[in-house]
Parts: C-alpha cells; sequence; structure tokens
C-alpha cells in the first residue's frame, strides 16, 4: 500500500511538480555555487546540461539485460561522472543529484521516502564524487569508478534495507550487492575499455579544455 501511494504520487501532476520543482532548486544551487566560485556559471551550466541530456539519452539506450535484473547501458554513467572531472566535486554532485532526479520524473519506483533518497539523489548523485580527481593522473578513470562503485553502494543498502524479501533464501547482502554489482561492472568495464580509445579520450580532454578555459 505504501508503495502504491508513493509511486502513484510521483507519478501524478503534483508529484511529477515536485520533482520538477527539486530539479529547479538543485540547478540553481549549481548555478550559485559556480558564480560564487568563479566565472564560468554560464558555461559550466551549458557543458553540464549538455552532458545530462547526453546521459538521459544514454541512459535509454540499453546494451543488454543481465539475467538477474538491472540494465547494462550505452556508457550514462560516464557522462554523469564528467561533469565533476570537468568542474570540481559539489558542482559534479549537485549535477549527478539533479541527473537523480529526472530518472525519478521519467520513471519513478518508490516505496519509502528514505528508499527514494537512497536510490535517487545518493546513489546517483555518488557519480559527482569523480570531482575528487579533477587535478590528478587518470582523474576521469579512477573519479568513474569511485562514483560507479560509490552508487553501487547506495543501491546495496537500499536493497538490503527495502527490497529483502526478493532474496529468497540467499544472504540479503550477497543477493543485493550481486543484483547490482552484475549490471555496474560490465558497463563500468565496457566503458573503461571505450576511454582507452584515443579519439575518444582526446575528445573529452579538448572539451574539458573549452569548458574551464577562461
Amino acid at each position: 500500500m505504501l508503495f502504491l501511494s508513493i509511486t502513484t504520487f510521483f507519478e501524478s501532476a503534483a508529484g511529477m511538480a515536485f520533482s520538477v520543482g527539486v530539479v529547479v532548486l538543485l540547478i540553481v544551487a549549481f548555478a550559485l555555487f559556480l558564480k560564487r566560485k568563479s566565472r564560468l556559471s554560464v558555461k559550466a551550466l551549458t557543458y553540464s546540461a549538455i552532458s545530462i541530456a547526453l546521459a538521459m539519452v544514454l541512459s535509454n539506450i540499453k546494451l543488454f539485460d543481465m539475467p538477474q535484473g538491472g540494465t547494462v547501458t550505452a556508457c550514462s554513467m560516464l557522462f554523469v561522472s564528467i561533469i565533476g572531472y570537468w568542474f570540481g566535486l559539489w558542482p559534479g554532485l549537485i549535477a549527478a543529484a539533479t541527473y537523480g532526479m529526472l530518472q525519478l520524473i521519467i520513471e519513478p519506483y518508490v516505496i519509502h521516502p528514505v528508499q527514494l533518497l537512497m536510490d535517487y539523489i545518493f546513489a546517483f548523485g555518488a557519480l559527482g564524487l569523480s570531482g575528487l580527481f579533477i587535478n590528478s593522473k587518470y582523474g576521469l578513470y579512477k573519479g568513474y569508478i569511485l562514483g560507479c562503485l560509490a552508487r553501487c553502494l547506495f543501491s546495496t543498502l537500499s536493497g538490503i534495507i527495502f527490497f529483502a524479501e526478493y532474496a529468497g533464501d540467499m544472504p540479503v547482502v550477497l543477493y543485493s550487492a550481486g543484483y547490482n554489482l552484475s549490471y555496474i561492472i560490465p558497463e563500468i568495464i565496457i566503458t573503461l575499455i571505450i576511454l582507452r580509445i584515443p579519439a575518444f579520450n582526446a575528445a573529452i580532454e579538448n572539451i574539458k579544455n573549452m569548458a574551464v578555459k577562461e
């Protein structure tokens, strides 16, 4: 009953309005943060919006479905992580949380408010941890892997707390971790292989230089 009421709310006009309002607030927070920190706010917002839009498109391109559930997408997590790699930790976290709210608007699956936070705000928001490696050698690789694993951690905790009934006779920790790793690890591997393509890697670095250039 709780699942039906909360999910129905987010599928309703009021729920959509609420979600859109949160997205707007996150974008405003992003803009205000950038305005305080640099003169690049308009450019940063533009590049971030393009990257989020591309991630949204790629999230709907499903390369394959895993046997346990979960879907491997066409590198959608990379284009969320890139924002932190371009502009730093806080812009990355805010932009990634915004992406999570957009996912909630498009395909809500909510059984509890805390589960909403864990699966949409914290899990997707964790992709912004790539900002920790903005000036690090192989920073995009490190940040992307960290963000994906942190997303997996939040999703696994959500599974342990809210979806234990699906584990059956299996220990719920193993079930939840296995479920989430089964689609996140393949996507990490595929993305890292693509990042090793010289032309692709060079394009990302060139875009970063344009994005952060005064």
